[in-house]
């Protein structure tokens, strides 16, 4: 059986110590070229990107079975997955990258580390006070692996995390508010971080109406957007700050976006940047693509 990593196979055996028998392996990314084998994969491990361009091959991969995607979210690529065709995400790979990305994005806001950065472009010497992060109270929507990984690493900061996600529920970690609590708890929040998956329902779960209930003295809001807004428009607004981790197919400017000259206090930086180089074998997604084939 064949199988198209986006990776030399080296790196999947030094993890695993042998590669599966039994498989042949082509390094391939199908968004810049596509082999005449592209009939014959079985296996296909996609690129990591955040676009549909990496399930535009779908249709020719006739015999193909599996789909491993290196991303948590598969948005960009469950529509066009082939009946009969197992898609598999990457959950588990991105969970310490993107917690880590969350803990320095929330302390970069309150201790306002951008306004530092553009004194010292300007040569200004401002001091100024600023909130801790110790004793806010941290509204943690969406409560998955990556939510877990978020948590773990605000306890020790000496926060209080108030856990939300779809269901509500009890976790070894304490309790776990539903959705429909969130109108109850964000009055009370200093900082909110979105981190569950986009679909019909968190499409815009922070809406006008919900954010203007922040504190806008000390409330920061921080949005990891998984495909689309979940934060509707105009929210923006009603925050003193805030950061916008956007996932986007090109790089370069960003058209019709709200510019950072526009509102100097939101934040907006590629997702990508929780991407780093030992995120797949740290996290075991090696062992999981192993599982799979």
């Amino acid at each position: 059986p064949l199988v198209w990593l986006p990776f030399d196979p080296s790196h999947l055996e030094s993890v695993l110590g042998e590669l599966p028998p039994g498989l042949r392996y082509e390094v391939v990314d199908p968004t810049e070229h596509v082999p005449d084998s592209v009939e014959d994969v079985r296996v296909y491990v996609a690129p990591y990107q955040m676009g549909p361009a990496v399930g535009d091959v779908l249709p020719r991969m006739t015999s193909l079975e599996v789909v491993q995607v290196l991303s948590a979210g598969v948005d960009n690529v469950r529509d066009r997955v082939p009946e009969g065709v197992l898609l598999c995400n990457g959950r588990g790979i991105h969970d310490t990258s993107t917690a880590e990305l969350t803990l320095a994005l929330v302390l970069a806001s309150l201790r306002d580390v951008p306004g530092m950065v553009r004194d010292q472009d300007a040569r200004r010497w401002n001091t100024r006070w600023r909130p801790a992060l110790a004793d806010r109270r941290v509204l943690l929507v969406g409560y998955g692996a990556i939510g877990r990984a978020i948590e773990a690493r605000l306890v020790p900061f000496e926060t209080e995390v108030v856990r939300v996600a779809r269901t509500a529920r009890q976790e070894d970690t304490g309790p776990v508010h539903g959705f429909d609590e969130l109108p109850d708890l964000l009055p009370a929040a200093d900082v909110v971080v979105l981190i569950c998956p986009l679909t019909d329902e968190t499409r815009d779960i922070i809406n006008y109406e919900l954010l203007s209930q922040l504190q806008p003295a000390r409330a920061i809001e921080l949005a990891h957007h998984h495909g689309g807004a979940a934060v509707g428009h105009g929210c923006h607004k009603n925050t003193q700050r805030g950061v916008g981790v956007h996932r986007r197919r090109e790089k370069g400017n960003l058209p019709g976006q709200p510019q950072p000259a526009l509102f100097p206090n939101r934040h907006l930086v590629p997702a990508h940047l929780a991407a780093v180089h030992d995120a797949f074998w740290r996290a075991g997604g090696a062992a999981g693509i192993n599982d799979v084939v």
